[in-house]
């Protein structure tokens, strides 16, 4: 049966002959929102102990986290290529030469085909973009945007240091030098009603943009938005499993057919979420979407 949207895996099954992984790598950076070139603290939501896995560690070279990436993963499949994913922080956020030098390292390994970087739109500029164009030549090169609204209030209030405007210009700049350019969109910020959340769908659609992550808001500890929740807990709507399914779903209803789904939720380690509890796994969320897109009979920009 044919996908009711489309799926950013299936995209890359288009374009390798093997089957693709993404291997995370922390490459020691940090954000202007936490050294104070922006801001001091961050990201009201963000813990970056959410996301790295255990051989994710900033104490590593580059090297020996893709060495030990590609162990933890190759004998799942007998044939498999690669790509290094800079995650943890603003992955842009150093000198053009140690830039080059972090890249060129992980791209110096035979079976990683190309680098997945994930930044600020605030945080890139010509010299790096004509320098990601080159790459995109001979490799796989994905520029990873945290948007995270389209709200330039919400942008404001979980303290993100740059407006919607500037994630345009990135996203366009980006795009139109031929490389792979994805968003990152968190669904249920503060203070954000059902009509503003469908209001980013379309506005992304807007945009140029190759893929898309979406994912439900979590509230961990560490973060100055689980004190505001203490405080202020009328700001949020914490929606349920089958609650968010559905405001998934009317998301990508409006959403340009185009644009690649690279995932619809998040899962963080049990010990740091404070809320929604869920109990499901990605995949037995995903499944549970793809089965409610059947029984409301629609799919991926059925409204656009």
């Amino acid at each position: 049966m044919k996908s009711r949207y489309l799926n950013y895996n299936q995209k890359l099954k288009a374009e390798f002959a093997d089957r693709v992984q993404k291997i995370t790598i922390n490459a020691g950076f940090t954000c202007p929102n936490r050294d104070g070139n922006k801001g001091i603290g961050g990201c009201t939501y963000c813990n970056n102990q959410t996301f790295s896995p255990e051989y994710c560690k900033p104490s590593k070279s580059v090297s020996q986290q893709i060495e030990e990436g590609i162990a933890f993963f190759q004998h799942k499949y007998s044939s498999q290529l690669y790509l290094a994913y800079f995650q943890s922080y603003t992955n842009t956020y150093d000198t053009f030469e140690n830039l080059k030098a972090i890249y060129e390292q992980a791209l110096s390994f035979p079976n990683v085909v190309g680098i997945v970087v994930g930044t600020r739109p605030d945080c890139v500029n010509n010299e790096l973009l004509d320098y990601f164009a080159d790459l995109a030549r001979n490799y796989y090169i994905m520029i990873e945007y945290g948007i995270e609204s389209t709200n330039d209030e919400t942008l404001e209030l979980i303290n993100r240091g740059h407006n919607f405007e500037c994630a345009k210009n990135a996203i366009f700049e980006t795009a139109n030098r031929g490389i792979n350019t994805s968003g990152h969109i968190i669904l249920g910020l503060p203070n954000e009603s059902r009509a503003t959340i469908l209001s980013h769908a379309k506005k992304l659609s807007e945009l140029p943009l190759t893929s898309l992550k979406m994912h439900q808001l979590q509230l961990v500890h560490g973060t100055k938005m689980a004190v505001q929740f203490t405080e202020y807990p009328d700001w949020f709507k914490l929606y349920s499993a089958d609650e968010y399914i559905d405001l998934a779903i009317d998301f990508l209803e409006l959403l340009r057919p185009e644009i690649a789904i690279e995932r619809f939720v998040s899962q963080s380690p049990p010990k740091l979420l404070i809320a929604p509890e869920w109990g499901l796994k990605n995949y037995e969320f995903t499944a549970k979407l793809e089965k409610r897109l059947v029984e409301r009979d629609t799919w991926q920009g059925k409204k656009y």
